[in-house]
């Protein structure tokens, strides 16, 4: 694997690769489901670039940012072994150097649910997957379910701005108790970590409810909500069932055609953390996730 720690140097290597290039960025703190991303890139491209690049302007507060998870050798180590050929490891002052003054913002889809417990973040993300995918130039890139409003805004900027790459969903790469894998996790406590998978249980419970031909949108609402008041729950910040495409919240019984968005935003502890499904159930697949945001 070769590392690029600068833009001149990526721009060099990636002008000398003829080939279909799959990219998946990433933030750092590499589990199994960026190597899922990564393996999925694998099977579809004949060269990987991923980049580790912990984005300070995609934090509200001072001590996520601090808290986030380090450790540069052990991600290369561990994107060498997933079989990436490139990685791209900038510097804060690469990306974003003296003056740096130009934002990307996607309007509507950033304003609701992690954008409004949020303030700035969508920003933060559009403005550096931009930069990114300006130097990378890949012809997929590769994001998770898991931050679906996350996929939804980049999907639209892609889109609006003319980016040529295509966008890949992949669905989400979840532990053995259901609990969606997140460099968040380490930072439960074991008891809260207990707790945890709770958020997914209610989760199952609507697409289980969904499946038993409960179809009136506010029922199911309740489903959700009072599954995640069972778990023992700290805190929710929002607990909803949306339209996949504007992520307005939905209302009325949902035809058998309809495909909706459940979203959680919870907190455990001193830990906040997101989960989503796709309802009906069999829709949380790459080629249908992926179709939804075309």
């Amino acid at each position: 694997m070769i590392i690029a720690h600068t833009i001149p140097e990526l721009l060099r290597l990636r002008k000398a690769i003829d080939a279909i290039v799959g990219f998946v960025p990433t933030m750092g703190g590499i589990h199994a489901g960026h190597l899922g991303l990564i393996q999925e890139a694998r099977k579809d491209n004949e060269t990987v670039l991923a980049s580790v690049f912990l984005n300070p302007k995609q934090f509200t507060e001072a001590k996520d940012f601090q808290q986030y998870q380090r450790d540069l050798t052990r991600d290369c180590q561990l994107l060498r072994e997933a079989g990436v050929d490139l990685a791209f490891v900038p510097e804060i002052a690469e990306m974003y150097p003296e003056n740096f003054q130009t934002y990307v913002e996607v309007e509507q889809l950033s304003k609701c649910w992690e954008g409004a417990a949020r303030p700035g973040h969508f920003r933060a993300v559009a403005t550096v997957v931009t930069i990114l995918l300006n130097i990378a130039q890949p012809d997929r890139a590769y994001f998770g379910q898991k931050d679906i409003q996350q996929v939804a805004v980049i999907r639209r900027m892609v889109r609006d701005l003319r980016i040529p790459t295509e966008i890949i969903v992949v669905p989400t790469y979840r532990a053995k108790d259901g609990l969606a894998l997140s460099t968040r996790n380490h930072l439960l406590s074991t008891e809260d970590r207990k707790r945890a998978n709770s958020i997914y249980g209610a989760l199952s419970a609507v697409m289980a409810a969904y499946e038993n031909e409960v179809r009136d949108v506010d029922d199911l609402r309740h489903i959700l909500r009072e599954t995640l008041a069972r778990g023992k729950i700290t805190r929710i910040d929002y607990a909803d069932i949306v339209d996949v495409q504007t992520l307005k919240p939905l209302q009325g019984a949902l035809t058998d055609e309809a495909v909706a968005l459940v979203l959680v935003a919870a907190h455990l502890g001193q830990t906040r953390l997101i989960d989503n499904c796709l309802i009906p159930a069999h829709k949380n697949n790459r080629a249908d996730l992926t179709r939804l945001f075309e």
